[in-house]
């Protein structure tokens, strides 16, 4: 069983305190041997670095999310700076931008989207995008800010959506919506998209997949992901794992890096 990266689970999460060993044990179960942990805010980044620096295989990214504009402050991207530069994490992010929640206001999502995108360049690292129903304004923000890499995670554009994202050196990741029959659209990307451009993730606790619709995700969900992925292109899951870890391996520099954040 090839191992897989989860490369993008919230494990940080408050509906994981009371049982987060278990979660691990079970995703370690998996094959599930490594997490990309995104931030969402900064009152959280203490939290999340406490809990990867004492884990095996969990890889801290930090950053604010656009969801939790009422959660930030300007003088919070200086901060990111300094903790970036202290922490060495993997990536930025969770970062981006959300036109879907009503009442977010867009100018200050973009402010603080292309002040993290401008970290992430200035620090050579990846950056885990969040963009729900903006992918057009993302990718114009990525191509101004230039000399960028990373991932639109939980991707939900088009085809040459996908497309523009891969010619500017970003992947795709997906989760739980690609096992939904209904998600026609993503499946039809999924089953022809050139492989190297891929990630799995879950997103957990968000985002669980059909099989348990309603119900708190985990990370060991994300063999699922991959089963569905396999067959929807026809191939092994061994071939899927093996190729979307290598991606997680390149963009987040995890091979040859401890398991245990220091």
């Amino acid at each position: 069983m090839h191992t897989l990266v989860d490369s993008h689970c919230h494990f940080d999460a408050g509906e994981f305190d009371h049982d987060r060993d278990a979660v691990l044990d079970r995703a370690r179960a998996a094959g599930v041997t490594r997490q990309v942990v995104p931030a969402i805010d900064a009152a959280g980044w203490p939290k999340l670095r406490g809990i990867c620096a004492g884990t095996s295989g969990l890889h801290p990214a930090y950053g604010l999310h656009p969801m939790f504009l009422d959660r930030h402050r300007p003088g919070h991207l200086g901060e990111l700076r300094d903790w970036i530069e202290r922490e060495r994490p993997v990536a930025v992010g969770e970062c981006g931008l959300d036109y879907y929640v009503d009442g977010l206001d867009r100018d200050a999502q973009q402010d603080y989207f292309e002040g993290q995108l401008r970290l992430a360049r200035d620090f050579g690292l990846p950056v885990i995008v969040h963009a729900r129903r903006a992918v057009e304004a993302v990718i114009a923000a990525i191509r101004d800010v230039g000399g960028l890499r990373g991932v639109v995670h939980s991707f939900a554009g088009s085809q040459e959506q996908a497309r523009q994202l891969w010619k500017l050196d970003f992947m795709i990741g997906l989760g739980g919506p690609l096992t939904y029959e209904r998600a026609k659209r993503l499946r039809r990307i999924v089953a022809a998209m050139p492989i190297e451009h891929l990630l799995l993730e879950t997103d957990a606790p968000d985002q669980p997949d059909a099989e348990i619709r309603g119900q708190r995700n985990e990370p060991a969900r994300l063999r699922h992901v991959l089963d569905t992925v396999a067959a929807l292109r026809g191939e092994s899951p061994d071939a899927i794992a093996a190729a979307t870890t290598a991606n997680a391996e390149r963009l987040f520099w995890l091979e040859g890096k401890s398991e245990r954040q220091e």
